[in-house]
């Protein structure tokens, strides 16, 4: 059983495969490869010979980190758009790590004998912040300021707008359509994303979309020898700033509410903030859940997901998804009637 046909090709990427893959882009590779953790796409460490071992700079000069896209996720347009956001991030000097490019400029490449779409990355070490401490916090809203300006500059009109619509009713559809849900909690899962999509539209309609992060939580944020960069632009997304803020500081007690405010303080620094958009943080909440479920659905073909999410399709699994999304909705409609900013 192959699964999907889009999972299919990630079976063919033997080691041999990838190595040859990495050859046909111009390097020579030592025949090392190590697979890494990703559960979208599937990504190497490989190792390439080096013509002066004694000009190194680092022992991660000799390796390059090779990412093949799932295929029937994104066409090629969307995977250079991204690529674009980080060419031009690394211009303005922002720390990221941005794909090689290639003779002609290419940074997206495909698998020779394959339809999956690569693209070649530098390795760059960092750690992984468990939790931002209180004077990490303004590196890290300033940082994104920066990230938030340049993407401002440029459109990536064949990215996804993150949007009630794109999020939610888009992903229940997929979900109803595909059989997903228990006829016993059916109902009321679908009425809970009808409700959050209306009463969240038209917050949406008065928000600027842009070029945005869009998955900024601390995992992939790293912490190098010149400080934080985020790393893994793959859910790029045009949509409000906010997203990337309160996935920084997912909480919402006092503390995290402190350290949101912190981490403002430090964005208008370096660049000027919309307070109306905190509106958005429950709505966008809601929507990464549904739209989280809908992923899984997808590519439940993957054994890799029936292994990551064994309970996915359980009643237990949707129980405790109703039950989120319907607090979700009492905690929206209360913000509303009680707005804080």
């Amino acid at each position: 059983m192959w699964g999907s046909a889009e999972t299919k090709y990630f079976y063919e990427l033997t080691p041999d495969r990838i190595l040859d893959a990495v050859e046909a882009f111009g390097f020579r590779c030592t025949g090392r490869s190590i697979a890494l953790n990703s559960m979208e796409n599937r990504v190497y460490e490989v190792e390439i010979e080096v013509a002066q071992e004694a000009e190194l700079k680092s022992p991660s000069e000799r390796f390059r980190i090779v990412k093949f896209y799932r295929p029937g996720r994104w066409t090629r347009e969307q995977i250079a758009e991204e690529h674009q956001f980080l060419l031009d991030l690394v211009e303005l000097e922002i720390p990221v790590v941005a794909p090689v490019q290639f003779g002609d400029g290419e940074t997206v490449l495909k698998v020779p004998g394959a339809e999956i779409w690569c693209a070649v990355f530098p390795k760059v070490g960092g750690r992984n912040p468990d939790e931002l401490r209180t004077e990490q916090l303004p590196l890290v809203g300033r940082l994104l300021a920066r990230l938030h300006a340049c993407g401002a500059v440029r459109e990536a009109p064949h990215r996804i707008e993150l949007t009630p619509e794109t999020y939610g009713r888009q992903s229940l559809q997929f979900l109803l359509e595909r059989g997903a849900l228990p006829s016993s909690l059916e109902k009321r899962y679908h009425n809970a994303v009808e409700t959050i999509c209306d009463v969240s539209e038209p917050l949406f309609a008065e928000a600027t979309l842009q070029r945005i992060h869009g998955d900024c939580h601390l995992g992939n944020l790293l912490w190098g020898e010149y400080g934080p960069f985020w790393v893994d632009f793959d859910d790029m997304v045009r949509g409000p700033c906010v997203q990337d803020l309160w996935l920084i500081v997912p909480g919402r007690d006092d503390d995290a509410r402190r350290q949101l405010d912190t981490l403002l303080d430090a964005y208008e620094q370096m660049r000027s903030f919309d307070y109306r958009s905190l509106r958005l943080i429950e709505p966008l909440r809601s929507l990464r859940m549904i739209h989280f479920s809908a992923w899984i659905a997808k590519r439940f073909d993957d054994p890799a997901f029936q292994r990551a999410f064994g309970d996915f399709g359980t009643e237990r699994y949707w129980m405790e998804q109703v039950r989120h999304l319907e607090e979700q909705v009492e905690v929206i409609e209360q913000s509303l009637a009680h707005p804080q900013w």
